[in-house]
Protein backbone atom coordinates (compact mmCIF):
# COMPACT_ATOMS: atom_id res chain seq x y z
CA UNK A 1 0.00 0.00 0.00
CA UNK A 2 1.12 3.48 -1.27
CA UNK A 3 1.37 6.33 1.43
CA UNK A 4 1.02 9.92 0.42
CA UNK A 5 2.00 11.05 3.88
CA UNK A 6 4.67 8.74 6.20
CA UNK A 7 5.06 10.75 8.95
CA UNK A 8 0.80 11.45 9.44
CA UNK A 9 0.40 7.57 8.75
CA UNK A 10 3.15 7.43 11.34
CA UNK A 11 1.38 9.56 14.18
CA UNK A 12 -2.40 8.13 13.37
CA UNK A 13 -1.04 4.44 14.19
CA UNK A 14 0.48 5.98 17.61
CA UNK A 15 -2.52 7.77 18.31
CA UNK A 16 -4.85 4.82 17.09
CA UNK A 17 -2.84 2.57 19.67
CA UNK A 18 -2.65 4.53 22.47
CA UNK A 19 -6.37 4.95 22.25
CA UNK A 20 -7.13 1.24 22.30
CA UNK A 21 -4.22 0.71 25.25
CA UNK A 22 -1.83 -0.94 23.30
CA UNK A 23 1.63 -1.93 25.18
CA UNK A 24 3.49 -1.15 21.20
CA UNK A 25 2.71 -0.07 18.06
CA UNK A 26 4.53 -1.68 14.36
CA UNK A 27 5.16 1.34 11.81
CA UNK A 28 7.34 0.65 8.54
CA UNK A 29 10.29 1.90 9.29
CA UNK A 30 12.69 4.93 7.54
CA UNK A 31 15.53 6.97 8.71
CA UNK A 32 13.37 10.24 9.52
CA UNK A 33 10.72 7.99 11.19
CA UNK A 34 13.33 6.40 13.49
CA UNK A 35 14.79 9.62 14.36
CA UNK A 36 10.93 11.06 15.55
CA UNK A 37 10.59 7.87 17.69
CA UNK A 38 14.36 8.69 19.23
CA UNK A 39 13.35 12.19 20.26
CA UNK A 40 9.91 11.08 21.85
CA UNK A 41 12.18 8.39 23.59
CA UNK A 42 14.30 11.61 24.60
CA UNK A 43 11.44 14.05 25.85
CA UNK A 44 10.12 11.05 27.28
CA UNK A 45 6.77 10.12 25.58
CA UNK A 46 7.33 6.63 24.87
CA UNK A 47 9.13 4.54 26.73
CA UNK A 48 11.52 2.77 23.94
CA UNK A 49 11.62 1.89 20.15
CA UNK A 50 13.74 -0.74 17.99
CA UNK A 51 14.07 -1.14 14.37
CA UNK A 52 13.95 -5.03 13.13
CA UNK A 53 14.00 -7.16 9.83
CA UNK A 54 10.54 -8.40 9.02
CA UNK A 55 11.28 -12.37 8.64
CA UNK A 56 11.79 -13.57 5.12
CA UNK A 57 11.12 -9.55 3.72
CA UNK A 58 13.95 -7.11 3.08
CA UNK A 59 11.54 -4.30 4.76
CA UNK A 60 12.29 -2.77 8.15
CA UNK A 61 9.74 -2.39 10.75
CA UNK A 62 9.73 0.35 13.81
CA UNK A 63 8.35 -0.98 16.94
CA UNK A 64 7.35 1.74 19.69
CA UNK A 65 6.68 0.82 23.12
CA UNK A 66 4.15 3.11 24.26
CA UNK A 67 4.06 5.03 27.75
CA UNK A 68 0.96 5.59 30.27
CA UNK A 69 1.05 6.26 33.82
CA UNK A 70 -1.26 5.40 36.48
CA UNK A 71 -2.75 2.39 38.07
CA UNK A 72 -4.36 -0.57 35.52
CA UNK A 73 -7.83 1.03 35.47
CA UNK A 74 -6.81 4.44 35.50
CA UNK A 75 -4.11 4.24 33.02
CA UNK A 76 -3.69 7.13 30.59
CA UNK A 77 -1.24 7.57 28.19
CA UNK A 78 1.72 10.15 28.28
CA UNK A 79 0.69 11.14 24.49
CA UNK A 80 -2.46 13.04 25.25
CA UNK A 81 -2.27 14.48 21.44
CA UNK A 82 0.06 14.42 18.26
CA UNK A 83 -0.48 16.88 15.34
CA UNK A 84 0.91 17.09 12.12
CA UNK A 85 2.15 19.91 11.35
CA UNK A 86 4.07 20.50 7.78
CA UNK A 87 1.95 18.11 5.36
CA UNK A 88 2.76 17.35 1.55
CA UNK A 89 0.10 20.05 -0.08
CA UNK A 90 1.16 22.61 2.53
CA UNK A 91 5.24 23.05 3.81
CA UNK A 92 5.58 24.49 6.94
CA UNK A 93 8.79 26.54 7.63
CA UNK A 94 9.75 28.83 10.49
CA UNK A 95 13.09 30.99 11.23
CA UNK A 96 15.22 30.21 14.78
CA UNK A 97 13.29 33.16 16.49
CA UNK A 98 9.85 31.37 14.92
CA UNK A 99 10.07 28.32 16.60
CA UNK A 100 6.62 27.83 18.41
CA UNK A 101 6.61 26.87 22.27
CA UNK A 102 3.98 23.85 21.94
CA UNK A 103 1.42 24.01 25.06
CA UNK A 104 3.41 26.63 26.60
CA UNK A 105 6.25 24.78 27.01
CA UNK A 106 4.62 21.53 28.19
CA UNK A 107 4.49 19.78 24.78
CA UNK A 108 7.22 19.28 22.16
CA UNK A 109 7.89 20.34 18.90
CA UNK A 110 10.00 18.06 16.02
CA UNK A 111 11.79 20.08 13.55
CA UNK A 112 13.78 19.02 10.44
CA UNK A 113 16.41 21.25 10.14
CA UNK A 114 19.51 21.56 8.17
CA UNK A 115 21.64 20.04 11.07
CA UNK A 116 18.91 17.11 11.07
CA UNK A 117 15.88 16.09 12.78
CA UNK A 118 15.50 17.55 16.53
CA UNK A 119 12.80 19.18 19.05
CA UNK A 120 12.14 23.26 18.84
CA UNK A 121 14.23 23.29 21.62
CA UNK A 122 17.06 21.73 21.06
CA UNK A 123 16.71 23.67 17.61
CA UNK A 124 16.73 27.04 19.69
CA UNK A 125 19.89 26.17 21.28
CA UNK A 126 21.50 25.60 18.13
CA UNK A 127 19.88 28.57 16.68
CA UNK A 128 18.55 27.35 13.31
CA UNK A 129 14.91 26.69 11.90
CA UNK A 130 13.42 24.82 10.04
CA UNK A 131 10.59 22.50 9.05
CA UNK A 132 8.13 21.88 11.64
CA UNK A 133 7.03 17.98 10.89
CA UNK A 134 4.61 17.44 14.54
CA UNK A 135 3.67 18.76 17.33
CA UNK A 136 3.47 16.48 20.66
CA UNK A 137 1.98 16.91 23.79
Amino acid sequence: MTVSDPIADMLTRIRNALMAGHQTVSIPSSKIKVEIARILEQEGFIAGFEEREVEGKSRRVLRIQLKYVGERRERRPVISELKRVSRPGRRVYVGKKKIPWVQSGIGLAILSTPKGVMSGVRARQLGVGGEILCEVW
